[in-house]
């Protein structure tokens, strides 16, 4: 029975990058997902506890070893230098100055079905990158390399929204938002602020806090 060909990690730059998909020499051998979840607490004279309140999800980062190896002729050609695989890396690190916006490019990261593992499709940037470079030929020039590499997860902020809160119930506050705003936004009447006001326990309903999430209820 013939062993099938194993899947191979791809590295797939989003548009309006136009850098090309990368798919790795070598899978790695291990991967690790981090995931922050933000606490704050607020002590209590009458508890014998801090109270903690949720104050919101940390992106999740990825960070995967690479290696890469041209002792050997890669897919039928001989390299002298590892540096030209590794370096298609290195420009995942780099600002794009003929894409809008100039940034470095964000990336999906395919591995194998997509629900198995559930980590992949991985969508994120390059966050940090350390290159070890561990056999030379005579004249300096690498042979072997591995690579750290740390994605950081990319979220679209309204397809996060719709598909966690696909009723839209939940708004990020924006610069220039008022409660207000958002009730003649969402209930076609801005007398309607209170509502939102008592549904978040604003103290101070004028002041709202760019990027912070609001509740938005529905009116019965």
């Amino acid at each position: 029975m013939a062993l099938e060909t194993p899947t191979k990690l791809k590295i797939k730059p989003l548009s309006p990058s136009k850098l090309p998909e990368i798919t790795v020499q070598f899978n790695p051998t291990t991967y690790s997902i981090t995931k922050p979840v933000t606490w704050s607490q607020s002590p209590q004279r009458n508890l014998n506890a801090p109270v903690s309140q949720f104050d919101g999800g940390g992106s999740r980062t990825l960070a995967l070893e690479l290696f890469f190896d041209v002792t050997e002729p890669v897919e039928g050609k001989p390299v002298d230098d590892v540096r030209q695989l590794t370096n298609k890396i290195v420009k995942l690190t780099r600002i794009e100055r003929d894409a809008n916006p100039q940034q470095p490019p964000i990336c999906e990261l395919s591995w194998g079905n997509p629900l198995d593992p559930p980590e992949f499709p991985f969508v994120g940037v390059v966050t940090n990158l350390v290159q070890n470079f561990t056999l030379f030929k005579s004249d300096g020039k690498p042979l072997r390399a591995r690579l750290t590499v740390t994605f950081t997860e990319w979220i679209d902020e309204k397809n996060d929204l719709t598909q966690t809160d696909p009723e839209q119930t939940t708004r990020l506050v924006k610069l220039g938002d008022t409660l207000s705003s958002l009730a003649a936004e969402v209930y076609g009447d801005p007398n309607l602020w209170r509502i939102i006001a008592q549904a978040n326990n604003l103290d101070d309903p004028r002041h709202l806090k760019v990027s912070n999430p609001l509740i938005i209820p529905k009116l019965r």
